[in-house]
C-alpha cells in the first residue's frame, strides 16, 4: 500500500487495487505538488466541510465519478450537487469495495463555507480505513481528547495522521501525546506549514516522537511512503 502526502491534510492512497483521496485541497493550498485535474480516485473519504478539506471534492468527484462518503450533512450537501455520496456518521463502518471505513469522535468545527455564509454541516470527524489488510487512521482536524486512547486500543493502526499545525487543530506537543495513546506503527504530520499561521517543524516532531520510542515520518508535499 502507498501513501502520498499531497499537503495540508490531504492524502491519496493506493492499495494497488483502488484509490483513496482523503481531503483533497489542492486548489489554493500552496504547497500542493500536483492539481485537482491530475487526480484519478474511485472514493473521497472527508472529515468535515470546512474549505481546506472539502477542497476539491466537487470537481474530482464530478470528472471521476468517485463516491464521496462523508458524514450525512456534508454527504447530503454535495449530493445536492449531483455527486454520487454515501452518507455516515460518527461511529457507523460499512464495507466498500476498496476497505472498511468508521467514523470517530474528532472536536473541532465541520461549517460548510458557501458564497451564501456558513451552512450546517454535521460535525467533523476522524477516519478508520482498513485495507489490504493495513489500518490507517486520518484524524481530521481535532484537538487531544481522551478516546483516542479507546481508537488506539481497540484498533492495530499501521500510520496515524496526525495534526500538529496549533492555532486550529493540536499542536506538536499535544500530537505527541496523541501519537501515544494511538500506539501506531508510524506517524505522519500533517496540517502544518500552509500559511504562517500553522508553521510547524516537522523533522523536529518526528524527533521528539523518536524519543518516545514512535517511528514518525515527516513527508513532503508530494513524497510517499509504503506501508
Amino acid at each position: 500500500m502507498k501513501v502520498t502526502y499531497l499537503g495540508h491534510a490531504a492524502i491519496m492512497i493506493d492499495t494497488g487495487r483502488h484509490r483513496i483521496a482523503i481531503d483533497p485541497f489542492l486548489t489554493g493550498n500552496p504547497t500542493a505538488r500536483i492539481a485537482a485535474g491530475q487526480v484519478e480516485v474511485d472514493a473521497i473519504l472527508l472529515t468535515h466541510g470546512h474549505s481546506d478539506h472539502v477542497g476539491d471534492t466537487v470537481e474530482i468527484a464530478k470528472r471521476t465519478g468517485a463516491t464521496v462518503v462523508a458524514v450525512y450533512e456534508l454527504a447530503n450537501w454535495l449530493g445536492r450537487q449531483g455527486l454520487k455520496v454515501h452518507p455516515m456518521h460518527l461511529g457507523g463502518a460499512h464495507a466498500f469495495p476498496f476497505g472498511r471505513v468508521k467514523f470517530t469522535l474528532a472536536f473541532h468545527g465541520a461549517g460548510i463555507e458557501t458564497d451564501d455564509g456558513m451552512v450546517y454541516g454535521g460535525v467533523s470527524a476522524g477516519i478508520l480505513l482498513s485495507a489490504e489488510g493495513k489500518t490507517l487512521f486520518h484524524s481530521g482536524d481535532t484537538a487531544l481528547f481522551g478516546d483516542m486512547k479507546i481508537i488506539g486500543e481497540y484498533n492495530d493502526i499501521d500510520l496515524a495522521m496526525l495534526p500538529i499545525g496549533d492555532n486550529f487543530t493540536m499542536g506538536p506537543e499535544d500530537a505527541e501525546v496523541a501519537a501515544d495513546w494511538l500506539g501506531a506503527k508510524a506517524v505522519l504530520p500533517m496540517h502544518y506549514n500552509t500559511f504562517p499561521l500553522i508553521a510547524q517543524d516537522g523533522d523536529a516532531f518526528v524527533s521528539r516522537l523518536a524519543a518516545r520510542g514512535i517511528r514518525g515520518v515527516a513527508l513532503k508535499p508530494g513524497e510517499s511512503m509504503e506501508l
